[in-house]
């Protein structure tokens, strides 16, 4: 069940970068806003491979380094949103720190639904 819901969870947020790309696109870090679309398709790209990875036993274990990699790939997104609060107005400030840790939370998640 735990691999079905971590398979379903990833599956999930990289169907939304092309979905809801717009949002994406928006916390791209500045260094990267020149290749924002890009790095959209990527990040949506390698969350869905991975989440279609965790399924089959025989590449579980690859999906956990891919997503464990994409996770800390995205992670400067969520720091660039918790210190720019004013461009994510309508995100209350307190979300946009809880969001730091939770990544940890995806993390375990991801972890305990490849084993």
């Amino acid at each position: 069940m735990r691999r079905l819901g971590t398979a379903l969870f990833w599956t999930t947020a990289g169907s939304l970068h092309f979905l809801r790309p717009r949002f994406y696109e928006a916390i791209v870090p500045p260094p990267l806003q020149r290749y924002k679309r890009q790095v959209v398709v990527a990040s949506g790209i390698a969350e869905l491979v991975g989440g279609l990875a965790v399924a089959p036993s025989r590449t579980r274990r690859l999906a956990r380094a891919w997503l464990m990699a994409t996770l800390v790939a995205v992670y400067p997104a969520n720091v660039y949103m918790a210190l720019e609060p004013e461009r994510f107005r309508g995100i209350p400030r307190s979300l946009l720190w809880a969001r730091l840790p939770v990544q940890g939370l995806f993390a375990w998640i991801t972890w305990r639904g490849t084993e």
